[in-house]
């Protein structure tokens, strides 16, 4: 499985050590007891809407697994330090990219990604799940509820992976009892958002595509992604044409034939591993109107393109401080 594109398919449910663990943990259930002396920190119980129903959280929980992609980074940028955290890029370490490591103050257990091992999970005690971002299965959702409540997309997410840095900030902010500092993050970055278009209008009148290339296979992100909203919300129109292909998915596959469809006003590709070269050398995609006149850009740099997938306001920030440049410097010639 790719390592850089989110899982599509569903997850296989354990029903068996489900129930073990559920006997063993004393039950996930819908809430979190509330600490020794009986009574809730200020602000609890909080009820979280998902798309699997309400999730009542009763205490501010000490024990946070994050499971859904990048919901480590949402919860290292509102001050808590997850016991858990699923490596969806191949980080290594505390599992989060560069720009949030300095937050963390003691390495968590990594955990898997598509298949999560409940066992392992289990033995952390969380107070919550966090699986904010994810591939929206009923399946993964069963599979984790025994262990601890389960935060999972918000309603009205219909494109797996698709739950926005915005809505991903709140969730995380409300379960973990930092809903101002959570707004002070999707302000500033909505800020940043706003000037840059300001400060390029005519980015509003291109269309743009996003791709990438793994394992000998082309394939282009449409909105629903995190990498093609950011450029969506940098006041570029998303190719209509790759959003049709994608037949409600955030990613659609490309064949050699269809590779062309990543024509556009502006086109950015990035590799998935080490094969940069290919794409420099690859007559198919050097020979896409673009990349002629000199409009594709390829994302040679990994921290770049991992911050451009992060999906976190961490590492969308950290994106921007590179790829706004590098689209300006393009568009200009």
């Amino acid at each position: 499985m790719n390592p850089g594109l989110p899982a599509r398919f569903g997850m296989v449910a354990a029903g068996a050590l489900s129930t073990v663990l559920l006997a063993a943990c004393g039950g996930g259930g819908s809430d979190t007891s509330s600490g020794s002396s009986g009574e809730a920190a200020e602000g609890y119980p909080v009820t979280v809407e998902t798309l699997f129903g309400d999730v009542e959280i009763g205490d501010r929980p000490e024990n946070v697994v994050a499971l859904g992609w990048s919901d480590a980074e949402a919860a290292l940028a509102l001050g808590v330090q997850p016991v858990g955290v699923a490596d969806w890029l191949g980080f290594g370490g505390a599992g989060v990219g560069p720009w949030a490591a300095d937050l963390v103050d003691a390495e968590p257990v990594l955990l898997d990604t598509m298949e999560p091992n409940v066992e392992a999970i289990a033995s952390l005690n969380p107070d919550v799940i966090l699986d904010t971002r994810s591939d929206n299965s009923q399946e993964r959702h069963d599979l984790l509820e025994p262990i601890a409540p389960v935060v999972g997309p918000p309603p009205g997410v219909e494109v797996t992976y698709g739950t926005t840095w915005q809505q991903q900030t709140r969730q995380v902010a409300q379960v973990v009892g930092e809903e101002e500092r959570g707004e002070e993050l999707v302000t500033e970055l909505e800020e940043r958002f706003e000037q840059i278009r300001e400060e390029n209008p005519e980015f509003a009148d291109l269309t743009i595509a996003v791709g990438a290339y793994f394992d000998g296979q082309y394939g282009a992100y449409v909105p629903g992604d995190t990498r093609a909203d950011v450029l969506a919300e940098l006041g570029f129109e998303y190719k209509p044409e790759l959003v049709e292909m994608a037949d409600g998915a955030f990613y659609a596959d490309l064949s050699a034939e269809l590779v062309e469809e990543l024509d556009a006003d502006l086109t950015i590709v990035f590799p998935i591993g080490d094969v940069v070269d290919t794409l420099n050398e690859d007559p198919v995609l050097q020979g896409i109107g673009s990349a002629e006149d000199g409009r594709l850009i390829i994302l040679e740099d990994q921290e770049l393109s991992d911050a451009f997938s992060s999906g976190s306001t961490l590492g969308i920030h950290h994106a921007l401080d590179q790829i706004v440049p590098m689209i300006q410097q393009t568009l200009e010639g």
